[in-house]
């Protein structure tokens, strides 16, 4: 009765099996020579400091507006995927949908582009 599952079973076991291997083999076959700057934390390029975010420093909104813009396209070509593959049973209807759908998405890349959030200062 549990026959077709055999093999989704054998696959998890195989892949906790390499995710085992890979953390008891690592600090015996990676490399022994540390020093100060591989063992610091790296901040996107910023200094690292002892103060929190939180009540010492603020982050640059830089890097959400980033987050959101990856985020953003990312979810455009999720949605255009499965477009691309069944474009012919959708018909003319899928491609005014589509299309419909690419100029919201232009239409909020020039909101962004006109508002700055894509110059690197």
């Amino acid at each position: 009765m549990l026959d077709p599952y055999l093999p989704l079973v054998l696959l998890f076991a195989l892949a906790a099996a390499f995710a085992l291997f890979s953390v008891t083999a690592a600090p015996y076959v990676g490399p022994r020579r540390y020093n100060r700057a591989k063992l610091d934390a790296y901040e996107c390029g910023i200094e690292p400091s002892p103060d929190p975010v939180v009540g010492g420093g603020r982050m640059p909104v830089a890097y959400y507006l980033t987050a959101m813009l990856f985020i953003l396209f990312d979810i455009e070509m999720v949605f255009l995927y499965p477009f691309a593959v069944s474009a012919d049973a959708l018909g003319l209807f899928g491609l005014v949908e589509i299309v419909l759908f690419i100029v919201t998405v232009g239409f909020a890349y020039i909101y962004v582009w006109r508002r700055g959030g894509l110059d690197w200062n």
